[in-house]
């Protein structure tokens, strides 16, 4: 499968451009012209790798990124600035950036920068998630939640370790439908099915504690959070 990558750059000529070599790379690119457009789309998708403008149109990078590191979107971000100031590349990296690349760059630099933090991730990849006292290995497949262990089918296993990949962030029935149940041709939704699964998951981690982590957003979809939306 393609590595995902996130350009956010509110220039059309230089988006374009890095759409067109990445693509030609092998990588699949969205691209965002605003910050929030950005921020937008990082809720809604899941990314190998965003490329982040600092300079942006209402809210800046740095704002946009430091949003998206308080919400727990640990995706690499590689910061693309015209300020070579040492003071910013030190407030670009203290505020959530991976790395940092200086205007104008050469093509075959940003893709060296780019493998290097594809491999860094691929070598971090957590191999456990927890969502405030909701704790999955990965490993051995144990969930637990506050020390107690919940007995999950291979489904509702896979359906929770999307949401907690995707903890704080609203999560489609269609990316489910996609990314959990792999059905992206079916003549009529999994709606239905997800739904069930859901309340299946919500009963076994959340029924039995007085905090609930699985929330429904209505008419939009679900999130796990420690925090209610």
């Amino acid at each position: 499968m393609a590595m995902r990558i996130l350009v956010i750059e509110d220039e059309v000529k230089v988006a374009n451009a890095l759409k067109e070599g990445l693509e030609h790379e092998g990588y699949t690119v969205d691209l965002a012209f605003t910050g929030e457009e950005g921020f937008f789309l990082l809720n809604q998708q899941t990314y190998d790798l965003v490329i982040l403008d600092w300079m942006l149109p209402g809210r800046d990078g740095i704002e946009i990124l430091k949003t998206v590191r308080q919400k727990g979107i640990r995706t690499p971000v590689l910061i693309l600035t015209a300020k070579d100031a040492v003071e910013d590349r030190v407030e670009g990296l203290d505020s959530g950036a991976d790395d940092y690349l200086i205007k104008p760059f050469a093509f075959p630099e940003l893709l060296a920068r780019i493998r290097a933090l594809l491999r860094r991730g691929r070598e971090e990849k957590t191999l456990r998630l927890s969502v405030g006292d909701l704790e999955m290995d990965l490993v051995t497949r144990k969930v637990t939640r506050r020390g107690k262990e919940i007995q999950l089918t291979l489904r509702e296993f896979e359906l929770l370790e999307y949401l907690m990949r995707h903890r704080g962030q609203i999560v489609s029935r269609e990316m489910l439908a996609r990314d959990v149940w792999h059905e992206t041709l079916r003549a009529t939704p999994l709606d239905n099915v997800i739904d069930v699964h859901i309340a299946r998951l919500r009963r076994k981690i959340d029924q039995p504690f007085a905090k609930k982590l699985l929330h429904t957003i209505r008419g939009v979809g679900f999130m796990l959070s420690e925090v209610a939306p």
